[in-house]
């Protein structure tokens, strides 16, 4: 079966899959924009992850995932920004790994956001399901 064969997913699948993108866009678009201002308490707790508690990193941090995000949300572009996260969540998660910080409530949160990211995708784009099978 060819991508432009691939059988469309069922109603609930659908939607499934829309809730799941929804809670990873609604997730990063708060992560993004609290760091814009960037508040105090931002570019404070950014300083016990290595980061300097500089605004504009905290800033240019907010943009690229919001960027991110926009090209997630976006039907035609939304492969792309899902490599574009998963690229940022594994930024993430190295800093995490990097402090030492609890496995499975801090490190591996990232990739909790991945799983639930690319599950959306995979839900509610014919194409990325034609890229990957599970079943045949």
């Amino acid at each position: 079966m060819s991508i432009s064969e691939t059988a469309p997913a069922s109603s609930g699948a659908l939607w499934t899959g829309r809730v799941l993108s929804g809670l990873i866009i609604l997730f990063m678009v708060s992560d993004g924009a609290i760091k814009l201002p960037p508040l105090d308490i931002v570019t404070q707790t950014m300083v016990p992850l290595g980061w300097p508690a500089d605004a504009n990193v905290a800033r240019l941090l907010g943009v690229i995932g919001l960027v991110s995000t926009a090209l997630y949300a976006w039907p035609r572009t939304s492969v792309l920004g899902a490599i574009l996260l998963t690229a940022y969540m594994g930024g993430a998660i190295a800093t995490k790994l990097r402090i030492d910080s609890p496995l499975f409530s801090h490190t591996l949160f990232g990739v909790y956001l991945g799983i639930i990211l690319w599950g959306g995708l995979y839900l509610r784009d014919p194409k990325v399901r034609a890229l990957i099978p599970f079943s045949r």
